[in-house]
């Protein structure tokens, strides 16, 4: 007779509590005085950032390149003005493989060491089952009993080890579910099944687990309408005022990645966006459910830190602030270790988190460029940028300390902002390549936009030869710098991958490398090159020059030669 999922989860329950002897500890003892609406706790929480790519790294803890979580890392996050943390968990490696699943009490304390460690420092928790979605509950669709069996014996697991916690814990029943071999409306039938199996568990576990906010999520965390309304009718049917729901974003794809030529944060881009949010508050914010956007970012941050433009992710990161914040979603930034560096307890790049962590509170003014680039050696004229004032006021521009004089140095017509060509060539100086200068456009709130002066001359690549592995060019960049490139093959079709486009995918199919003088062409892309048949590659730069490059293919060589 197959048990029910409330007959394992007691039975679990008692052995897990016995067991565990749950110790004195923030997550053993609660002090929650007063029981706060889903609505005001959710809001409480913002802004929140991830742990990644720690307690989620497969197999252990520092697999995938990060330290051991320390409480000196939560009081600097907390320090940062972060208010929560969503503290990924991957328990596949830590567990039993067959029934009932047992979870190693060795790595079940560490989890809670590591929450112990988040609330001792003032955070909310989100805890998870997460790259578990794709090793094992993505086989739901075929093996389904044991699929079950497992989710309901983890939850069974984390309920009891947790029921004692306080309500600034909170459970995510999985992370960016996903169903193999099966079509988008059983899949989302699949995860229905999931979580009201989630919930009926945790509800009964007792404890603090009897009103904890629960955080459901859509299928793969997406928001397109049809997923938000399938949520939407499972947290109706569960009549349940502590229920939150989370989705993810990370932009409109061809952008994130730079992709098919999308090298700037345009209108389509920015429209993604603003539907995205507008859907979920919508569907949910509107009706009294809280929304948690759980992971957000840049998919290319995964590849090349730099595949997106420096002012472009600026933009990016300066309207999903004010997006969220408009319409009352908490934001948890995905860090798996791109952005703060774990050893020393700096941000890699603190103009990205000054701009993000500006968004929570307010807008700040951008333009149509963060550069502009002048001949080395012709005469420099007047250029103008278009300000994206975002309800701010223009104050006008410094270079350091020392204001801009309007009219002599700049014009501002509506939201034209031209550079005379007088205050270009003095910003130049001598013209040597790359940055001779950096101007700020300040606003009347928020941060001011960086405008590099770049002095610059068409790039020159030169012959190279290597393998299907990695082809190596070399490149004078003259002070410029790579925006996208397009390869086509002599008869006009457009070379893999992603065939439907002539424009390849930065960090994946090429990747400059500024201080080595070079640009590699990428194992993705050369190992499904054509043999023999010339290909032309066209780099495009932000300075608008192109230049083009053919390499061809002989077995496992590559030769590249400068057009």
């Amino acid at each position: 007779m197959r048990r029910t999922p409330l007959s394992r989860a007691a039975s679990l329950l008692i052995a897990l509590i016995t067991v565990l002897g749950l110790a004195s500890s923030p997550t053993a003892a609660s002090t929650d005085k007063g029981v706060r609406s889903a609505m005001d706790v959710v809001a409480a929480m913002q802004p929140g950032w991830n742990l990644g790519n720690t307690l989620d790294a497969i197999p252990d803890e520092t697999s995938w390149g990060n330290p051991r979580a320390t409480k000196a890392l939560f009081e600097t996050i907390r320090a940062q003005g972060f208010r929560s943390v969503r503290i990924p968990v991957t328990w596949t490696d830590h567990q039993s493989a067959t029934a009932p699943y047992t979870i190693d009490v060795k790595w079940m304390n560490r989890v809670k060491e590591v929450v112990d460690l988040a609330l001792a420092s003032d955070l909310y928790v989100l805890i998870n089952i997460h790259h578990d979605s794709w090793q094992w509950i993505a086989k739901m669709a075929t093996d389904r009993d044991q699929v079950v069996a497992r989710f309901n014996d983890s939850w069974t697991q984390i309920a009891a080890a947790f029921r004692d916690a306080p309500r600034k814990v909170l459970f995510e029943s999985v992370n960016e579910p996903q169903f193999d071999n099966t079509t988008e409306g059983e899949a989302t039938k699949l995860l229905a099944e999931l979580n009201r199996s989630f919930h009926g568990i945790v509800r009964a576990s007792g404890g603090q687990n009897a009103d904890r906010i629960l955080v459901l999520p859509t299928l793969h965390t997406n928001a397109t309408q049809n997923l938000l309304d399938a949520l939407y009718g499972e947290i109706t049917s569960l009549n349940d005022k502590n229920l939150a729901v989370t989705i993810h974003h990370y932009g409109y794809w061809p952008f994130s990645v730079n992709i098919a030529g999308v090298t700037t944060f345009n209108e389509e881009s920015q429209q993604e966006l603003i539907g995205y949010y507008d859907r979920t508050a919508q569907t949910f914010i509107s009706r009294g459910i809280p929304a948690i956007l759980g992971e957000y970012g840049l998919l290319s941050f995964d590849v090349d830190v730099n595949a997106v433009q420096r002012g472009e992710k600026l933009k990016f990161f300066e309207l999903l602030g004010y997006q969220a914040r408009i319409k009352k979603l908490t934001t948890m930034w995905w860090d798996n270790g791109q952005h703060l560096n774990r050893e020393t307890q700096q941000w890699k790049d603190p103009e990205l988190f000054a701009q993000i962590k500006s968004s929570w509170t307010t807008r700040s003014g951008t333009a149509s460029a963060d550069s502009i680039y002048v001949p080395k050696s012709s005469a420099i004229g007047a250029q103008s940028l278009t300000l994206n004032l975002n309800g701010t006021s223009f104050r006008g521009l410094w270079h350091g300390d020392a204001r801009l004089a309007p009219g002599r140095d700049y014009t501002v017509s509506g939201d034209k902002l031209t550079l005379t060509a007088a205050a270009l060539t003095r910003l130049a100086g001598d013209r040597a390549h790359g940055v001779n200068a950096t101007i700020q456009a300040r606003f009347s709130q928020g941060i001011p936009w960086q405008i590099n002066v770049i002095s610059y001359e068409t790039p020159v690549l030169s012959g190279a030869a290597g393998t299907t592995e990695s082809l190596t060019v070399p490149a004078q960049f003259r002070g410029d710098r790579v925006a996208t490139m397009e390869a086509k093959y002599a008869d006009g079709t457009n070379a893999a991958p992603h065939e439907w486009t002539s424009y390849k995918e930065y960090g994946r199919t090429f990747s400059p490398d500024y201080a080595g003088n070079s640009i590699r062409l990428l194992k993705d892309f050369l190992g499904v090159m054509r043999e023999g048949a010339p290909l032309t590659l066209t780099f495009h730069f932000w300075s608008g020059a192109k230049v083009t490059y053919q390499v061809t293919r002989s077995g496992d060589t590559v030769t590249g030669t400068a057009s």
